[in-house]
């Protein structure tokens, strides 16, 4: 979104409340001439929802029944149509299944109308729009992004030129202009266009690139801008690049469902076993049918209430969570999933580390300027604008000094180069003594600010101020130094050749007003500038000494132009922006023929501080079994020396560097070097990766799967969400992608809130919907262990890895467990109450509910005082419902003293046995957490 747009900016939109579609196609927008449009465009709104009015209700029922699970309970209460199937009143189907229903379709809704109120928030100016013109006096403005890429840097934005000098916002509507756009599409990182003036002479015709537009889920960080849409709705970037909402089902009721057909194809047998018993007599096969009715409790319908209830608790837990604030729950039914990770992938800039950086190092190949001796660089750069011109020409000392003189030069020409070759903009705001305007025309250091889209480059014009040579004024066509004897030195910005992470390098053509000399600088990653500067021994054995030291290396380069070989290449440039065909290959086939034997001027090196608590984090995850991935787009070097500050690969582990591959052959032979480590760390780029995936797909992401951490540097945004997406594909296990790759979350610390989930599990068989669900229910509050303890010991999320709570095994014994307790009140029941059969159904209802209640008591861990609240009420509903039932249950019969006691002993009976057991098992057979609640 745009925050302070003008509200023109709509108004020259002919088309944005047009409904109608069509294809994607290059459109044509003429400012202010509706009748212009060629075509009909989408309704400009912003829909993140899942549903509409009209298929919100038959979308939650399909999502809910297409599921074993929830289509049993439905079947089960549809037979109840059927009179020969029939066994008791309706709404005894009916009611908890609907109850059940109205709980998803609450929660569903809820979740709706909180992303409609989000979808409206945005959607005050939801467009892609052509930067027209700013209120900003450097004629440019800084966008926030991070919305819509991952990316926290600011990105520079530029106005039309011819636009951007109108005296008002308002003769926009009077020129006769339009702009020519591309096709809709996904890329956010390109943009194709040409702006054009007809009412000129001669006509203007400026070309739009990404630097011209402001698209949709970005902010602005200052001033007021005006721009004309040209995407709307489905044709928006942010749009065309986000999925298809989609109902999230997590990997417990996926196993949930499983278990449930498991308790299916019993009932199944267990039919045809009482009909066998019955030699299939008369309608044996209806009688099936009735049978698979009768026990059909043994799938409890209050379980699918409970899960249902406990993930919203569980949801609500998160979100209020003192040690995690501003979390936000966008899907509240797979909270149980954080305790199931088993691989975190994560970036390093701005995740890993803070994307604060830090000026350490400058090399000039022959000496190196670390921080205990930027002294020395001041004082070069002071003596190069102090000490008079003819003194260095005429100068005739002694060898010393001649080398001194010639390190001068060289560290004064690196520094300029530095303090020019950048898209920073010096922003003075007034303090509340100086006035703005003020301020700004005397460069008050006081006052400034640097505004740009990296951290990386303000480090470095903050760097070149320490020095002595100071950015003070820039817009854009200009830029002014400030030299350490107060003297400004002003330069024309004649073209801006911005970063991107194709090319992995900028550059700038400024000309001195004071010499005239036309001078083109540039820096970049070594990989790339390697090839572009003269021949030098030193280059590539500095830049791995400084990455190993966890820097990140840029390369300064320059080369001088004459004015006809400048005004030659701007005569090509221009023709090639221009161009809507393969145009990012024509104007890059230009830049590089500037792009040869350049000057090699210096190497700079800075440092990104690392993230607060990133160490004992990640060893926390290490130590919970969670295998931690890095992805990054540096350097080899500087990234496996961030790897092992943060610790992600701890000190005594081997680290394998998988080398450079390029052919089939040498991705096998590599891969066979790398099986034979055991243990290590991988340490692989991007290059080599794609070759590995593109040839062995299955051996490399196998062994890397095996593998403590794996490091991937030089790695593209497209590889990143490869690597996720095959990492998911060939584990299946559950994998959490932060950085940049996953925009619009929030990375929180992971927790072990789900470590109290498993209470819950076994309680599958509960009786009753309303007798039995407030107990069981009430375990959502229950812990193993504290949380203090949980992060102290964290090598207990290992057991929720394994799945062990509802493995099986688990299910197995729990089966058992209801067989053994249904046996016993039921046969209990015959033996106490032999004379008194008449009132079985008293007290079968009566010991199951009071079972339930017992082994609730007796599963708890940590007592809540809402848990003592859940049996007495769970117990005061039963005794209040014996006015409603009293055409099955004798009251006067219960309430006597025989009653009293069987029915205990029944109970007792029933869950005792059960408990010693327990005991004994975790007496000589704790589980892993039963040593620390001691």
């Amino acid at each position: 979104m745009l925050p302070n747009l003008n509200p023109f900016a709509l108004r020259c939109c002919p088309w944005s409340g047009c409904c109608g579609m069509g294809d994607f196609r290059p459109r044509t927008v003429w400012l202010g001439h509706p009748e212009k449009r060629e075509q009909r465009y989408p309704r400009n709104v912003i829909n993140n929802q899942k549903y509409n009015f009209f298929t919100f209700l038959p979308g939650v029922l399909f999502n809910q029944f297409k599921y074993f699970f929830n289509l049993y309970f439905l079947l089960l209460a549809c037979s109840q149509f059927v009179n020969e199937l029939r066994l008791g009143a309706l709404y005894t189907y009916w009611v908890p299944l609907g109850f059940v229903l109205i709980i998803t379709i609450v929660r569903e809704a809820v979740e709706e109308i909180r992303c409609f109120l989000r979808d409206k928030e945005n959607q005050r100016v939801p467009a892609d729009m052509i930067f027209l013109r700013t209120s900003e006096r450097n004629g440019s403005c800084f966008l926030r992004t991070d919305q819509l890429d991952g990316e926290t840097d600011w990105k520079l934005r530029l106005p039309v030129a011819c636009t951007q000098r109108l005296p008002t916002a308002g003769d926009l509507l009077q020129i006769r202009s339009y702009v020519y756009a591309e096709e809709p599409n996904i890329d956010i990182h390109n943009f194709v266009g040409t702006f054009t003036r007809e009412d000129g002479d001669p006509p203007v015709n400026e070309s739009l690139s990404i630097e011209n537009t402001l698209w949709a889920s970005t902010v602005i960080a200052s001033g007021t801008v005006v721009g004309v849409v040209i995407y709307t709705g489905k044709e928006l970037r942010s749009v065309m690049n986000t999925s298809n909402p989609r109902h999230k089902i997590g990997l417990f009721d996926l196993e949930v469902n499983c278990l449930t057909k498991i308790l299916f194809g019993a009932l199944v047998v267990v039919s045809l076993v009482m009909v066998a018993l019955q030699h299939f007599a008369g309608r044996w096969y209806l009688q099936i049918f009735r049978f698979l009715l009768l026990f059909s409790n043994i799938v409890p319908i209050s379980l699918r209430v409970n899960l249902d209830m406990g993930k919203m608790v569980f949801s609500w837990m998160i979100k209020k969570d003192s040690k995690i604030p501003g979390t936000v729950v966008r899907a509240s039914t797979i909270p149980e999933q954080l305790g199931r990770i088993s691989y975190l992938l994560t970036d390093k800039t701005g995740t890993l580390t803070m994307n604060e950086m830090v000026f350490r190092r400058l090399h000039l190949g022959t000496v190196a300027y670390g921080m205990d001796s930027m002294d020395e660089v001041q004082s070069h750069v002071f003596s190069a604008y102090t000490q008079p011109p003819h003194d260095f020409a005429a100068s005739r000392a002694p060898a010393t000094t001649k080398v001194r003189k010639t390190i001068s030069s060289r560290v004064h020409e690196a520094v300029k180069a530095i303090a020019l070759v950048h898209n920073v903009t010096p922003v003075y705001e007034a303090n509340g003594v100086t006035d703005q305007a003020e301020a700004e025309q005397h460069y008050e250091d006081t006052c400034r600010v640097y505004q740009a889209s990296s951290p990386d480059e303000v480090s470095l014009v903050q760097w070149t101020e320490s020095v002595g040579l100071t950015l003070v004024g820039r817009d854009q066509s200009s830029m002014q130094l400030r030299t350490p004897s107060g003297q400004i030195l002003n330069f024309t910005i004649l073209q801006i050749f911005p970063f991107t992470y194709e090319s992995k390098r900028m550059g700038i053509i400024v000309r001195d007003e004071s010499t005239g000399e036309i001078t083109f600088y540039m820096k970049g990653a070594d990989v790339v500038m390697s090839g572009i500067v003269q021949y030098n021994d030193w280059l590539e054995e500095e830049c791995g000494n400084m990455a190993r030291e966890g820097l990140r290396v840029l390369v300064v380069a320059k080369k001088s132009l004459t004015e006809d070989q400048y005004q030659d290449f701007e005569a090509r440039y221009v023709q090639a922006k221009l161009s809507v065909h393969d145009r990012s290959l024509k104007v890059a086939t230009v830049i590089e023929s500037l792009e040869m034997e350049m000057e090699l001027l210096c190497l700079t090196g800075v440092e990104d501080q690392l993230q607060a608590d990133v160490r004992p984090t990640l060893e926390i995850l290490r130590n919970a079994g969670i295998k931690v991935w890095m992805l990054t787009g540096d350097k080899l070097e500087t990234a496996t020396c961030t790897a092992k500050n943060a610790h992600l690969v701890t000190r005594n582990q081997d680290i394998h560097v998988f080398r450079p591959v390029t052919t089939r052959s040498e991705a096998h032979l590599e891969l066979n070097a790398f099986r034979r480590k055991h243990d290590c760390a991988l340490v692989i780029s991007g290059d080599s990766l794609e070759v590995c995936l593109k040839f062995y797909e299955y051996e490399f992401m196998e062994l890397a799967c095996q593998c403590p951490a794996v490091v991937c540097c030089r790695c593209a945004p497209t590889q990143k969400a490869q690597i996720v997406r095959l990492l998911k594909e060939r584990t299946g296990k559950l994998t959490c992608a932060v950085g940049e790759y996953a925009p619009t979350s929030n990375t929180t610390k992971t927790g072990f809130g789900p470590v109290v989930v498993p209470n819950l599990y076994p309680h599958i068989f509960s009786y009753s919907t309303i007798y039995t669900m407030f107990p069981v229910f009430s375990l959502v509050l229950d812990k193993d262990v504290k949380s203090e303890v949980a992060m102290l010991y964290p090598e207990l999320y290992k057991d929720l890895l394994k799945g062990r709570p509802l493995s099986f095994k688990t299910f197995l014994i729990w089966v058992l467990i209801s067989i053994y307790q249904g046996s016993i009140i039921m046969y209990g029941a015959l033996l106490l109450f032999e004379s008194e059969f008449v009132h079985i159904v008293a007290i079968s209802f009566t010991s199951l509910i009071l079972t339930e209640l017992l082994m609730v008591a007796l599963t708890v861990q940590t007592w809540h005082w809402l848990m003592v609240v859940a049996e007495l009420l769970s117990l005061a509903c039963y005794v209040a419902s014996l006015v409603f039932l009293h055409e099955f249950i004798d009251i006067y019969f219960i309430a006597t003293l025989s009653f009293v006691w069987k029915v205990t002993v029944i109970t007792l009976v029933s869950c005792l046995p059960l408990y010693v057991l327990k005991y004994l098992r975790r007496r000589f057979s704790p589980p892993s957490y039963s040593k620390l609640t001691s």
